[in-house]
């Protein structure tokens, strides 16, 4: 018997921030206070909890920033240059501004509301 990988989690200081951050970039969540889940393709699913949430059940755990990277793939190189230019605009920090990386893609990061990092890219041809 293996275990499956089944949801991708982070622990987050501000829900309805990180809500808003994901869902710019096409999550759509329920709306569970303290935990929203938005559901992947393949099955997975993608959660946020507020650290109050974790302390309910694990009251010694101590949170941080930046912990976690995550990518998300783009339908082509100018919807990168786009989402990168809303979440910016938005008041995300731009830490990669979109560059033709050597390795064939359109690429950049700006991180989520907790300091994570969060890739955009798609391929150049």
């Amino acid at each position: 018997m293996t275990a499956q990988l089944d949801v991708i989690g982070l622990v987050v200081a501000d829900l309805d921030a990180s809500v808003d951050f994901y869902t710019r970039l096409g999550l759509r969540f329920g709306e569970d206070p303290g935990h929203r889940e938005a559901e992947l393709p393949g099955g997975f699913r993608f959660t946020l909890d507020t650290e109050a949430t974790i302390r309910s059940f694990h009251p010694a755990w101590r949170g941080g920033a930046g912990r976690m990277n995550l990518a998300f793939r783009c339908p082509d190189p100018a919807a990168v240059d786009s989402w990168y230019a809303e979440l910016t605009a938005a008041g995300y920090h731009g830490e990669l501004t979109p560059f033709d990386a050597f390795w064939g893609q359109r690429y950049a990061t700006v991180h989520d509301p907790d300091g994570n990092g969060v890739d955009l890219y798609a391929p150049l041809s």
